[in-house]
């Protein structure tokens, strides 16, 4: 008799400890936890809420723009869907924190479709087991509360592998959500969604995909992703070729590898910590399942693994760089992190619960130095690093804090024995940790990562006759931020800059003489000690 065409990993033995509307609920208070309630921050929120407020501002929704000015460095799925976020949300929400909902929109569903890969790869439990093994994975905690459209690449690769996976067992239905998944991730972020989705459609002329016939489904991903990813293009060759020609170069350069012996070392120290605890369940699904490595429900995962790892070594070495490689890693862990043997559950059980208990301590340690002033030496260390920072206590947020801490209190004293409550301990842990953070902490945080403080110091410095202000070093974020919360634009000094009467740059503490010019006010973020900003008249 020929083996089945949907081969599966024997199943867990015991069903998760957390399921169903309560693992849900922790998923949603996982994905909102800090989306709102902060100004845009420094570097890649900033700019990517800069290109939303842009769309807003000024119009034109086919190229995206920071201050005024077309930027090349994004693909404009993620701009477009928090742009339609905010239009209607502005009335409730400010326009930052109504677009920076996008991000819970993108992450909700890379959490469904990641569930639903894995139980169509492996079964009912590893569908369960993969949202819940997503959250408590360290790497994916910022980028999928900050505004930035890799947000959009992992639910676009995320629906591509629950097409894939469902290829085998309803061609029509995987066909449909690879070529969503294929077609938004282009329109998400370019040639990074093709290289680590595209070649896994060679998976296909394996035995066991074959045998399944899927052809019409990949027949209808085509005809959804080619539409859906030429779309812009094709829109912008007609209307901005030379926008589109910035993007196009841009992308590909982003596939100049990097040495060798550099990129290695970067590998491994970014996915050491950024896919901890996923990576070691993975590879316990590896060796115990490594004669079987031929089957979808491995082969798939694997592939995509190995694939993202191979993209990060083109790539400069940042935790966002790995992330392609986490998704795939996460359902290899779901099918076979409930069998873990005894001892090694025990040992990652241990390991979560006093690390998280030692983290939530240190957490409500440091919201009781700002709250309180009290221990007094770490009061006057966040003050140090936070300087003209005024800690007002919340009743809102003290009583989150303290149902959080209730939250871990009874997982550690309710939860089951179960081989899966190493890993649901990890989760709550990292959600609960997360909370905590949010609502003890980020005040404090937005404080020093807000440019508004500057920018509105910046603006009383302004003549008011003034119009024409050009720059020297500024960055793509102090653009962004100073545009949105200020409404000032600069230009570079060799397009119209230099006909200007002021002069704003971005340099060092270290003063750099600007022969011809007149400083005229000098401006930072609370407790940088690095960037200063610099407003200065032509003489």
């Amino acid at each position: 008799m020929p083996p089945p065409l949907r081969p599966r990993i024997d199943p867990p033995p015991a069903a998760l400890p957390l399921s169903g509307r309560w693992l849900w609920l922790l998923c949603a208070v996982w994905l909102l936890a800090g989306v709102v309630g902060h100004d845009p921050w420094k570097t890649d929120d900033a700019i990517h809420l800069g290109v939303v407020f842009g769309f807003l501002r000024d119009g034109g929704w086919l190229i995206p723009k920071i201050a005024g000015e077309p930027w090349a460095g994004t693909a404009p799925l993620y701009h477009w869907v928090a742009a339609a976020l905010a239009t209607p949300l502005q009335t409730l929400l400010p326009p930052h924190d109504a677009a920076r909902l996008a991000t819970t929109l993108f992450g909700a569903v890379t959490l469904l479709a990641l569930a639903g890969a894995a139980r169509a790869l492996y079964d009912r439990e590893a569908g369960l087991a993969a949202p819940l093994l997503a959250i408590g994975t360290v790497g994916l905690l910022v980028p999928l509360h900050d505004a930035h459209p890799v947000a959009a690449l992992l639910a676009a690769q995320a629906l591509a592998y629950w097409g894939l996976a469902l290829l085998i067992s309803r061609p029509l239905a995987g066909g449909a959500l690879l070529g969503l998944g294929l077609g938004a991730g282009f329109l998400a972020d370019g040639v990074t969604a093709v290289a680590i989705t595209a070649p896994l459609l060679l998976l296909l002329g394996s035995r066991r995909w074959r045998d399944a016939r899927p052809w019409p489904g990949v027949l209808l991903a085509a005809a959804i992703a080619a539409p859906l990813a030429l779309s812009w293009p094709l829109a912008l060759h007609f209307e901005a070729d030379a926008h589109l020609a910035a993007w196009w170069s841009n992308e590909w350069r982003q596939l100049t590898p990097r040495p060798a012996a550099s990129a290695a070392g970067d590998l491994l120290e970014l996915v050491g910590w950024a896919a901890f605890p996923v990576w070691p369940l993975a590879g316990w699904a590896l060796w115990v399942n490594r004669r079987r490595l031929g089957e979808p429900a491995l082969l798939l995962p694997l592939a995509g693994t190995l694939l993202g790892m191979l993209w990060l070594l083109s790539r400069e070495a940042r935790a966002l760089h790995a992330l392609p490689a986490l998704l795939p890693l996460i359902l290899l862990a779901s099918g076979s992190a409930g069998k873990l043997r005894r001892g090694a559950t025990n040992a990652l059980d241990w390991f979560g619960m006093m690390t998280f208990t030692l983290i939530i301590g240190l957490i409500w340690l440091g919201g009781s130095a700002m709250l309180a002033g009290v221990p007094p030496q770490i009061a006057r260390n966040f003050a140090k690093l936070a300087p003209g920072f005024a800690a007002e206590i919340s009743v809102f947020a003290l009583a989150i804090a303290l149902a959080a801490t209730m939250l871990w209190i009874a997982a550690l004293a309710r939860l089951p024995r179960s081989p899966w409550r190493a890993v649901t301990h990890w989760a709550i842990g990292l959600a609960v940790s997360w909370v905590l953070l949010i609502a003890l902490w980020l005040p404090w945080i937005d404080h020093g990562k807000s440019y508004r403080p500057v920018a509105a110091s910046l603006r009383a410095a302004m003549p008011d006759s003034s119009r024409c202000i050009a720059r020297g070093g500024l960055g793509l974020s102090q653009r962004a931020s100073l545009d949105y919360f200020a409404g000032i634009r600069t230009q570079p000094m060799k397009n119209g800059g230099r006909a200007c009467p002021l002069l704003l740059v971005q340099g060092s503490p270290r003063e750099e003489a600007q022969p011809g010019w007149k400083k005229i006010w000098e401006g930072s973020r609370p407790g940088d000690r690095n960037e200063r900003l610099r407003l200065y008249r032509r003489n």
